[in-house]
């Protein structure tokens, strides 16, 4: 297997996951999901609740908040969801962008140093309005330019809208 990195974006329920998921399990028949997310309240709960209950038994599932390269998937599809809640996670405990940026970068490339198919999850957050708050001002840059070096090392990426996949950046054929 060699490494392939797609990177799946778009606004909220836009359709991401879903079309990540399929693409999984177009690949093969017994993906693996990374989630990434923190729960920290009980909304959200229900949303992890409807996003596990999605998936069958023929996922195998790893709930890591940060610290991705901890798991070896060498040879796997893998589908991670997502990068948002996964800038969360740095920028919660450093506090500070450019940290938050750097940690996650050093841990993006050595959890994908290995031969596998990734499947990235993200949001455009950047696409609607600039926040009155300064924090979700940096995290909002955070969060752009961390999508910028995934895309910029995928070999696909794909824009959700209304649920419909549009193609931004295209496997080389050649």
């Amino acid at each position: 297997m060699v490494k392939r990195i797609t990177l799946i974006t778009g606004g909220a329920r836009s359709g991401k996951s879903r079309y990540a998921e399929e693409l999984a399990l177009s690949l093969t028949p017994h993906p693996v999901y990374v989630a990434t997310a923190h729960v920290w309240d009980e909304e959200f709960r229900e949303r992890v609740k409807k996003h596990q209950e999605r998936r069958g038994p023929e996922w195998t599932n790893i709930e890591e908040e940060k610290h991705l390269s901890r798991h070896d998937l060498t040879g796997r599809v893998v589908l991670i969801d997502c990068i948002t809640l996964w800038c969360t996670n740095y920028f919660y405990e450093l506090q500070e962008v450019d940290a938050a940026l750097n940690a996650l970068k050093a841990e993006f490339d050595k959890f994908t140093a290995h031969d596998a198919t990734y499947i990235f999850v993200t949001n455009e957050i950047g696409m609607g309005g600039v926040s009155e708050n300064a924090v979700q001002r940096k995290f909002t840059d955070l969060q752009g330019w961390m999508n910028q070096y995934v895309a910029s090392q995928a070999d696909e990426v794909v824009l959700m809208v209304s649920g419909i996949p549009v193609p931004i950046k295209s496997y080389k054929t050649y």
